[in-house]
């Protein structure tokens, strides 16, 4: 089976398309990459180079959440168009909702790893302003065009239908993580954080704030600047900077706890990773992330700092219970199995290529 398949270079996207591309290789899915957005880091360029079996090309475009994106998504539409007709692929998997409702050939599933409405219900507490009306019709109309819909977790799924309000044909598939890239160390007196500082989605600034009152050091690796080059300051953190998967994996197999105090997670590949890499959990206590780790982690108020503060201490207090939290962390991650999550993804492109096919015979 031929799959065009886009991605982007902001945030989780990119890591997920490679775990899936590489675990959908014993299904013999022959995967077209197209990578949309900001220009990929060194670290990325060298993934892509590795990808030696799959066709990558990058066109450098500002992506659908981003402002001035007009003539962008429209130029990037053309490029992907003409894409498929060289590529001619059986199916077309896209990790955005704009271009599903281009006139494509092939049938088109989307997944929905995030929105700018939910996170904006999430971090602010309201619906998005008018200003976001226009993404907000860009969405529904992806959505609506697309043969099935896909998210990471039945939550994101949800706020799908509540946020667009669009009838779609919907699935859950977890998000994965190739266990044997992360490995466990004896554990150091650390908590560490990871995400983008300046994204309130995040909550750094909670464990910012929380990082004072502990007595271990609090390390936080990530974006400093956002999309538009501003920057975001810590003042009891330790910044250790945006860090290639190899590096974040380092320290993560060696702290002891982490801690993600987030406001607005779809599914959180972080702490799948650092509970891969032996961490105990302090995460933020949100619907998505008790779907996720249901028992395996300790929950806090992500608006609290002095229950962040309290949660840690705990955990750095009480040596039988990190370990305990740690080995349920790990035992839980290992749920998340790439191969399981290809097997899902293999069994959806078949089926979305049968009724194409059904659909054709009967025309």
């Amino acid at each position: 089976m031929r799959v065009m398949m886009t991605t982007d270079t902001v945030g989780g996207v990119f890591g997920y398309c490679v775990e899936l591309i590489r675990a959908l290789r014993p299904h013999d899915v022959q995967v077209t990459l197209a990578s949309v957005g900001p220009a990929p880091r060194p670290h990325q360029q060298a993934t892509l180079a590795d990808l030696d079996d799959v066709q990558v090309l990058v066109r450098e475009a500002r992506l659908e959440w981003m402002p001035e994106c007009e003539d962008d998504l429209a130029r990037t539409g053309e490029w992907l168009l003409e894409l498929e007709r060289r590529v001619r692929p059986d199916l077309i998997h896209l990790n955005d909702y704009a271009h599903a409702a281009l006139p494509w050939r092939a049938p088109v599933i989307v997944v929905g790893h995030s929105c700018v409405l939910s996170w904006w219900r999430a971090v602010h507490g309201t619906d998005a302003p008018p200003s976001w009306d226009r993404y907000r019709q860009r969405v529904q109309a992806g959505l609506a065009a697309a043969r099935a819909v896909v998210a990471p977790t039945a939550w994101m799924l949800s706020q799908l239908l509540a946020c667009y309000r669009v009838r779609f044909d919907g699935l859950v598939i977890n998000n994965a993580r190739r266990a044997a890239d992360f490995c466990p160390e004896p554990a150091s007196p650390v908590v560490l954080g990871a995400g983008r500082l300046w994204d309130q989605a995040k909550n750094l600034v909670t464990l910012d704030a929380a990082a004072e009152r502990l007595p271990w050091p609090v390390l936080v690796a990530g974006d400093r600047s956002d999309p538009r080059g501003q920057r975001a300051d810590a003042s009891h953190v330790t910044l250790l900077g945006s860090l290639a998967p190899h590096e974040l994996a380092w320290w993560m197999a060696h702290a002891a706890i982490f801690a993600h105090p987030a406001r607005y997670e779809p599914f959180g590949l972080a702490p799948l990773e650092a509970a891969l890499s032996g961490c105990a959990l302090v995460l933020g206590d949100i619907a998505s992330l008790r779907e996720v780790w249901g028992d395996a982690a300790t929950f806090v108020n992500p608006g609290d700092p002095l229950a962040l503060a309290s949660t840690l201490r705990m955990l750095i207090d009480d040596s039988a219970r990190r370990t305990m939290m740690a080995v349920r962390a790990h035992a839980r991650a290992r749920r998340y199995s790439v191969a399981r999550m290809a097997a899902a993804y293999h069994n959806l492109y078949l089926e979305v290529a049968r009724d194409r096919m059904i659909t054709a015979c009967a025309s």
